[in-house]
């Protein structure tokens, strides 16, 4: 049976993909590479939670775009890995580490600026008070708690650590190993008295 955190995990990356490729890659691409309607529904965002980020995006907001757009194929290896479950693709460990810590730490200035920002001189939609913020906040906070939770499960999750019976095989190897090793050292003895025996029939 898939943890809830497989499934929670791969939504959010599958999502993420179209999320990507049809908005948020337009902070990065001219919009004569993309259909009206995609543009419309970016401005409609936009308005309606009052984004100025996405409608007129700074140059440090597109290089934080330009690091989603390396992570864009792994999205794709992610929510493979989360439909299969973490259970059977330990590999997931150390990208989900390596994205998760990333992604989280890109989230700092994003959030600073949303709530901290000057916006009265804004000529774009922008957030008027506290709560347009903490709406705007609400939008970007899933790419906060779901990496922060990639980490923690990699870091606790039973789910990485190894089968018992991934356990057990260094055990009977070891025991192997420790049953060959009187084989080993009476080969040499063996050897040795029957040089011996040769010798004496020798000078006989």
């Amino acid at each position: 049976m898939a943890r809830v955190l497989d499934v929670l995990f791969f939504l959010y990356f599958f999502t993420h993909i179209p999320i990507s490729l049809l908005v948020d890659f337009q902070a990065l691409i001219p919009s004569k590479y993309y259909p009206q309607q995609l543009i419309e529904v970016k401005e409609w965002y936009c308005r309606e939670f009052r984004d100025p980020l996405m409608l007129s995006p700074p140059i440090w907001f597109k290089s934080l775009i330009v690091c989603e757009f390396f992570q864009f194929i792994f999205f794709f290896v992610a929510a493979y890995g989360f439909f299969k479950g973490a259970k059977q693709c330990k590999w997931l460990r150390l990208p989900s580490l390596i994205y998760g810590s990333h992604v989280a730490t890109t989230l700092i200035p994003i959030f600073t600026h949303v709530l901290f920002y000057d916006f009265s001189n804004e000529k774009l939609p922008s957030p008027r008070n506290l709560n347009e913020r903490l709406t705007l906040l609400s939008v970007y906070s899933p790419y906060l708690i779901i990496p922060i939770l990639l980490i923690l499960d990699a870091l606790f999750s039973s789910a990485y650590r190894p089968s018992s019976s991934q356990q057990q095989k260094p055990k009977q190897q070891q025991k192997v190993q420790q049953q060959q090793k009187p084989q080993q050292l009476q080969k040499p003895q063996q050897q040795k008295s029957q040089q011996q025996q040769q010798h004496l029939k020798k000078t006989k």
